[in-house]
């Protein structure tokens, strides 16, 4: 897909985690805490931020290794959920300049929306927080149906909510998954390098339609886009 073949963009759907909110600090701080409480070495925080859009099976794995017996792996990871749950908006914000990008969205008349693997449980009091839960057209959660990214279903659904198609529309995210889960709707794909995006990862072969370095990038974007539908 080519956005020359897009005749209108009515839609932007997010990733949440490494894409619209910056949550790897608070997500961080509650690895360590445990870490700490299991009498284990805290972690720098450079190590842990590109694992965070993985969730807490990848993090626990980081800071505690592949062999824990499952109940006790169990155990722990309902104390990093807990502490972490209490602890949700402490150092988390919003990606610098995406508060201008949802403005600018808001202000042209295009709907936006969020489509994450994160839980109800955490996105939902998230969102709600930073005042951004009433803005969105769309929240679909890791549990909002009984499937997740990259299967379409949720791209789907958050699109049917919008009321656009996905021809229209535009999927940005900073994992592999969210460029799959896009263009598996046949979705115009943005990859948000500044997000959770690990030094190995082969991003270059992950198929994204566009790759940008900041949010403002959006807005650079849509109104190039918008001046040459005009010409």
């Amino acid at each position: 897909m080519t956005i020359s073949s897009i005749s209108s963009v009515n839609c932007v759907l997010f990733d949440l985690d490494g894409t619209l909110i910056d949550t790897a600090p608070d997500m961080v701080n509650a690895l360590n805490r445990v870490l700490e409480e299991e009498n284990c070495s805290p972690l720098p925080y450079k190590t842990c931020r590109s694992v965070v859009s993985h969730g807490s099976p990848a993090l626990l794995e980081l800071g505690f290794g592949q062999d824990l017996p499952p109940k006790e792996n169990e155990r722990i990871r309902t104390r990093f959920l807990d502490l972490y749950a209490q602890n949700l908006c402490v150092d988390t914000k919003l990606f610098s300049g995406m508060d201008n990008v949802l403005d600018y969205l808001e202000n042209s008349g295009i709907f936006w929306g969020i489509v994450t693997n994160k839980p109800e449980r955490f996105a939902l009091p998230l969102l709600e927080e930073m005042n951004l839960r009433s803005r969105a057209c769309s929240i679909v959660c890791g549990d909002t149906l009984a499937k997740n990214k990259p299967d379409p279903e949720p791209m789907l659904h958050a699109l049917t909510q919008c009321g656009c198609s996905a021809e229209n529309s535009f999927y940005v995210g900073d994992a592999q998954r969210d460029i799959e889960a896009g263009r598996n709707v046949n979705m115009m794909t943005v990859l948000a390098l500044f997000g959770y995006i690990a030094d190995g990862d082969e991003f270059d072969s992950w198929g994204a339609d566009i790759k940008i370095k900041q949010a403002l990038d959006i807005i650079e974007i849509l109104e190039t886009y918008n001046q040459s539908c005009k010409a």
